[in-house]
């Protein structure tokens, strides 16, 4: 039993593996649910493709309602220029959103409520960003930073402002994403914790207080994961419009 609402978080060692004595490569329960996130989303995708009809069922329209929500946002932030990269949108989404849901599985990881994820993945598609708007418009894309029609004496200093906030934009992604998940899972430990002293105490009228309460916090937990997915996608292509449609 995890007697810290933070213990939930914490990161074991499942089986230690070093190559070469160079490269720590060790199994712990974070990169299992890792792998279980992608396992699940392929299963759900491969269960609406399997015998696939005419007429879409159940599965097929749910994946196909969330393929058109997802196409709609690159469409609107980006435009028709961004539709090669709506694969990586589409993968991101579904990537958070189960690695935001095996976390509410009783007994279950989180690993979107480690910063260091949430981190890699804000950093890596910054780069990302800055290598496609460099790729797009060459040296033209620094234009980015110099707002026009900005006063000249002020220039200089909106300038540092305007590379201070794109190099912020990572923890931007990191940090909304990993807070609402770890907040999420702390509140239900702790609220989990009080009905179990409760249950001990035998205080039912409490008890089932706490359980309806339990309850609702979990749906609300659900919406989070879809609306935590969401964010992270919408302000990911609002970044990757810069790159692509350089203003």
């Amino acid at each position: 039993m995890n007697y810290s609402p933070l213990e939930q978080f914490e990161i074991l060692l499942l089986y230690p593996l070093n190559f070469l004595n160079l490269f720590d490569i060790s199994i712990t329960n974070s990169f299992l649910y890792i792998l279980l996130a992608i396992t699940t989303s392929l299963i759900v995708f491969n269960l609406a493709l399997y015998k696939a009809t005419l007429i879409p069922n159940k599965w097929q329209l749910t994946i196909e309602f969330f393929y058109s929500f997802l196409l709609d946002i690159v469409k609107q932030q980006i435009g028709y220029k961004g539709l090669k990269y709506f694969p990586i949108v589409f993968t991101t989404f579904f990537f958070i959103l189960f690695s935001n849901l095996v976390g509410l599985v009783p007994g279950g990881f989180s690993p979107t409520g480690h910063i260091i994820l949430t981190f890699t993945l804000g950093l890596g598609f910054n780069l990302g960003f800055l290598f496609i708007g460099l790729l797009n418009h060459g040296v033209k894309f620094f234009n980015l930073f110099v707002p026009q029609g900005a006063p000249k004496p002020l220039l200089p200093l909106i300038v540092v402002i305007e590379v201070i906030s794109y190099c912020l934009k990572p923890f931007s992604l990191a940090i909304r994403l990993f807070a609402n998940i770890m907040a999420g899972h702390t509140l239900l430990h702790i609220l989990s914790t009080f009905a179990l002293g409760f249950f001990k105490a035998k205080n039912w009228i409490v008890v089932a207080l706490f359980f309806v309460v339990l309850f609702l916090v979990n749906i609300l937990e659900f919406g989070v994961a879809f609306l935590q997915a969401y964010v992270f996608v919408m302000l990911m292509s609002i970044y990757l419009n810069d790159s692509v449609n350089l203003h």
